[in-house]
């Protein structure tokens, strides 16, 4: 290939890919990028992505081909790519799906064209674990019952293998969707959302009914949920993340399907409902008796019997299991759904992203990437609103810098640099200019958000706010008599507030990704005066808490979104009292 120092990527021999950001073609090879490769890092002018196994087999498993990949990295590279990265992406693309789990006389077997990869296999000790016997030189009779795990120590193993064994169809239950809501409005599944469905479903194949739908937020991904139960109609547990997610699966599955009221239950703390569709918490099923309140468990530390609700998984015959914000998963959880892969099971979430690394048991234990779509197409299309996104960097006052450099402690830093002081004058100017406008202000430290709802006279939701008490808030801004919400990270997920087109972050989750993702992803609802939508960050400069910001906007940088940095003295001194 010749030379084209007019393109935009260099693609490197440690399997780094550099993206000029000023480039005219770098929105098409970023694009291209994003289907097998992962940003790590994301400066003004040069982004840097990372092609790894797991991205190359999620690429895979999404139907991406080796000719694909390749073209794309040939079409927008300056220089010719290192033959060693040609070679790698030929090898962990071809991995996938050599090893296939299937169903033979009734038994789980794993098997390979290649013989040699069987003996391989027979010699690691992680995999044998789950081995009885060989079969013949390319077929091994495994543990079914440790099917979950045996795929687990695949992926660890560097050959993922595609599973074929098929589910039971559980409990049958009649659903479908409707064309007109109850609350009589015309209905149908989008294209996209279509499509999602058809990719996971595929026909009530074998090769479907494992794996994870990546939308954005505003995207309908409970709808993409409701479409998949309509294909399955069968028995559906349902997982989310918190009551009010809860209560929200209910209305939506109640207003566009046909499912009657008294054949869908709420199991929380509050009501213990097991119906054909059961929606649930993740904070229910990893509830343990006598455990200290916010003391989190890991994998590893206790047994599965301490967590009573996790019998809700196979003490009933459902058919599909639909995990919503899978990037939330909890280990107990992970745990338990190594030991249900017989029942189909649908990921959602609008990020692949994990903080803890454990992007690697999403794919073995829910399953591959089956449909993606990037953020910035449904933007062009209407479906999501389009962001305008801001990063406003305050100083520390004197004596808080004072504070900040003798604080060792890296939690305790950042907790100084976050509520930092500075930034109520910026909040104020911000509210002020956004006065006509629908505004969450979202925060983490409790006694932050105390200050600013009572310095803004805003009604204030934190966890400890009553689910009650969320719900006539969320209603009421809905209806627009509240036009300003000071929440805290229990805002994070599944809030929908389709009103919203203001968000403004004063403090997050350390450098969490998938969290910058779900703010935006408050106020990307399309707006019914197709007006933009408006994410500030707010900041301390020349601190952690910066640094943090940088890392959290990486996923969104990747979809396309550009972050404008200002000062704010600027802001102060010359922004418009209204926008």
């Amino acid at each position: 290939m010749a030379h084209n120092p007019d393109n935009p990527l260099i693609v490197q021999g440690d399997h780094t890919v550099l993206l000029e950001v000023d480039n005219p073609l770098h929105d098409e090879a970023r694009d291209g990028l994003a289907r097998f490769a992962e940003l790590e890092k994301s400066p003004e002018h040069i982004h840097t992505y990372r092609i790894t196994p797991l991205s190359l087999w999620n690429a895979a498993a999404a139907g991406e081909t080796v000719d694909a990949v390749v073209g794309s990295l040939e079409r927008y590279s300056k220089y010719d790519l290192p033959g060693n990265v040609i070679a790698d992406i030929h090898d962990y693309m071809s991995r996938y799906g050599r090893l296939k789990l299937v169903r033979q006389d009734g038994q789980l077997v794993l098997r390979s064209e290649d013989p040699i990869l069987i003996t391989q296999l027979l010699h690691n000790r992680r995999v044998a674990l789950y081995v009885v016997r060989q079969l013949d030189p390319h077929t091994l009779l495994v543990r079914g019952e440790m099917r979950g795990h045996l795929k687990q120590a695949l992926v660890q193993f560097g050959f993922p293998a595609e599973d074929l064994a098929g589910y039971v169809d559980g409990a049958p239950i009649s659903v479908s969707l409707l064309e007109t809501t109850r609350s009589d409005h015309p209905f149908g599944l989008r294209g996209y959302q279509r499509e999602a469905v058809d990719m996971f479903w595929a026909g009530g194949q074998s090769h479907g009914g494992s794996g994870v739908v990546v939308l954005p937020c505003g995207a309908g991904k409970t709808i993409v949920g409701a479409g998949v139960i309509a294909e399955a109609s069968c028995h559906t547990l349902i997982l989310c993340f918190g009551t009010v997610a809860v209560h929200q699966w209910i209305h939506e599955l109640l207003d566009k399907t046909s499912l009657d009221p008294d054949l869908v239950g709420e199991y929380t703390g509050d009501v213990k409902e097991v119906k054909p569709i059961t929606v649930t918490t993740y904070q229910v099923m990893t509830y343990r008796p006598g455990r200290r309140k916010g003391a989190q468990a890991r994998d590893g530390e206790v047994d599965l019997v301490d967590f009573p609700h996790l019998a809700l998984f196979t003490g009933h015959d459902w058919g599909l299991i639909v995990y919503d914000e899978v990037h939330l998963l909890p280990a107990p959880v992970f745990r338990m759904t190594a030991e249900i892969q017989a029942r189909r099971r649908l990921g959602l979430t609008a990020t692949l992203v994990r903080e803890d690394g454990r992007e690697g048991d999403v794919f073995s234990l829910i399953g591959p990437k089956k449909y993606d779509v990037p953020w910035k197409t449904l933007e062009k299309q209407g479906w999501i609103a389009t962001a305008d996104c801001w990063e406003i960097r305050a100083a520390l006052p004197q004596e808080k810098r004072l504070e900040y450099a003798l604080t060792e402690d890296q939690r305790e830093r950042y907790h100084v640099a976050a509520v930092n002081p500075a930034k109520l004058e910026v909040l104020r100017r911000l509210v002020s200019m956004h006065r006509d406008d629908n505004v969450l202000v979202i925060g983490q430290y409790l006694e932050q958000l105390g200050v600013v709802a009572a310095m803004l006279d805003a009604p204030l939701i934190t966890g400890k706010t009553s689910i009650r008490e969320r719900e006539r808030l969320y209603d009421a801004f809905r209806r627009g008599e509240v036009r300003l919400l000071v929440v805290s990270k229990v805002a994070n997920f599944a809030l929908d507030l389709p009103e919203a087109n203001v968000a403004i972050q004063i403090s997050g989750t350390f450098g969490s990704r998938q969290e910058e993702a779900q703010r935006l992803g408050r106020i990307l609802r399309p707006k019914s005066d197709g007006g933009l939508a408006h994410f500030y960050s707010v900041v301390t400069r020349e601190t952690l808490d910066q640094d943090y910001s940088a890392n959290r906007q990486l996923f969104l940088t990747e979809q396309g979104y550009r972050y404008t940095i200002l000062d704010a003295t600027q802001l102060l001194s010359h922004a418009p009292e209204n926008r």
